[in-house]
């Protein structure tokens, strides 16, 4: 090296230097900001492996496993197989943080088997619409409007409709009950890091949940024929005005899961089959989603990422995804998604009983547009399909602590016509 081009190094370094040590200022600010970030507990659930239990990132890579994917900013985010419950790899998995509208999925696994059929009519009175919080995301249910409960779970699931979820609380007995069994099946499920204050997901002083659970809560979900036909619809038509003497109009919905429909910036993921998204102010950007590729189901959710890159938390779901379609069998699990309560004791009945009792028809499928294999720039990927006959085989199993417990069938769907 010449000795001009040392000199130009060495006067180039103690520039950069001298930002920080002359202009002590711009060190401090960024101190600052990671300050004013918050920090996980220092003690933590070690439900699911003690690994679980710590902060930051946990992951075995084995030999051949490719690295985490770059520039994970969730504060809680996790990777797990659907099926055997191993949890591939985690990031503060247990921290109690708010879920958003990815508390629906609790609300729907809780509810959705009692509001049976589907094709039940409801007319919906103004009281049930006045307790919606204020800037709450709405599909547009009117009162003195009649809905099918099929339809008011498409705008639970595609719209994230807070108004649906409460016209659907008081058919159940009210928001108060709604929220009672909801804690209560999720002390079942042993998502044990929840909270519920709203059925919705809205703020709510001491409403939280963790990566972790609202994994669990998917995965219990998925057991439902209902609730993944609802998790993989697209599009779906909507209700509208009703007049007098003439046929009722409708207008489209769409599914503002990302993964699914696409947006700018976003590509629909190949093989998503939901399964709900959320975002308020005091939460940020929330996300649980399932996946299939080449036989292997995989569930990823993904807690408040950076507010400052548009569909973060979209991104960063589909990256941990691909990392754990490659990963999957090359690294050593670090730790493993717990069964429901009645599951893990060897009661069997009550969890199983539950199940299969649910596993029943989603409403006519000819109204709504499921995540499909694609054509052109607009394909959606492969979803998930219905195959529930294995649930009947569940119903009367007895589970022993750590043994697998199975989704149903997946299959993959047609392609969208």
């Amino acid at each position: 090296m010449s000795a001009l081009k040392k000199i130009a190094m060495t006067v180039t370094s103690a520039a950069l230097l001298s930002v920080f040590v002359l202009n002590p200022a711009v060190a401090a600010d960024k101190d600052k900001a990671d300050d004013k970030q918050p920090k996980p507990p220092n003690a933590m659930s070690s439900l699911g492996g003690e690994q679980l239990a710590k902060a930051g990132t946990q992951v075995n890579l084995g030999p051949g496993a490719p690295v985490l994917p770059k520039e994970l900013s969730g504060r809680s985010w996790i990777v797990a197989d659907a099926e055997s419950g191993d949890v591939l790899a985690a990031h503060n998995a247990h921290w109690r943080l708010p879920p958003a509208s990815t508390l629906k999925m609790l609300f729907a696994d809780t509810v959705l088997p009692a509001l049976q059929p589907t094709t039940l009519t409801h007319t919906v009175r103004e009281s049930e619409l006045s307790g919606v919080g204020e800037g709450s995301s709405l599909v547009g249910v009117k009162e003195d409007h009649t809905y099918t409960v099929h339809d008011l779970w498409l705008g639970v699931f595609l719209r994230s409709g807070n108004d649906a979820v409460h016209v659907l609380s008081e058919m159940y007995g009210g928001i108060p009950k709604t929220v009672e069994a909801m804690q209560k099946h999720a002390e079942e499920l042993q998502a044990l890091d929840t909270k519920v204050i709203s059925p919705d997901g809205y703020d709510a002083p001491g409403q939280v949940s963790s990566a972790y659970d609202l994994t669990l809560i998917a995965r219990s979900g998925l057991q439902k024929k209902d609730f993944r036909e609802y998790a993989a619809t697209a599009s779906a038509d909507f209700p509208g005005d009703e007049k007098e003497g003439k046929k009722r109009e409708t207008f489209e919905i769409q599914n503002t899961n990302r993964l699914i429909t696409g947006d700018i910036g976003v590509d629909p993921y190949r093989g998503i089959a939901g399964v709900k998204n959320g975002y308020t102010t005091h939460a940020g950007n929330t996300f649980t989603g399932v996946a299939e590729r080449n036989g292997r189901v995989l569930l990823v959710t993904v807690m408040n990422p950076s507010a400052e890159e548009s569909h973060a938390v979209y991104k960063e779901a589909a990256n941990l995804l691909d990392w754990g379609f490659a990963a999957s069998g090359k690294v050593t699990p670090v730790g493993e998604l717990v069964p429901p309560k009645s599951v893990d004791t060897g009661i069997g009945g009550k969890g199983s009983q539950q199940t299969a009792g649910a596993d029943r028809g989603a409403g006519d499928p000819a109204k709504a547009t499921h995540a499909s294999t694609g054509s052109g720039s607009s394909g959606v990927g492969i979803a998930l399909a219905v195959a529930g006959g294995v649930l009947v085989a569940l119903a009367g199993a007895v589970f022993l602590v750590n043994r697998r417990w199975p989704l149903p069938d997946l299959v993959r769907r047609l392609p969208r016509r």
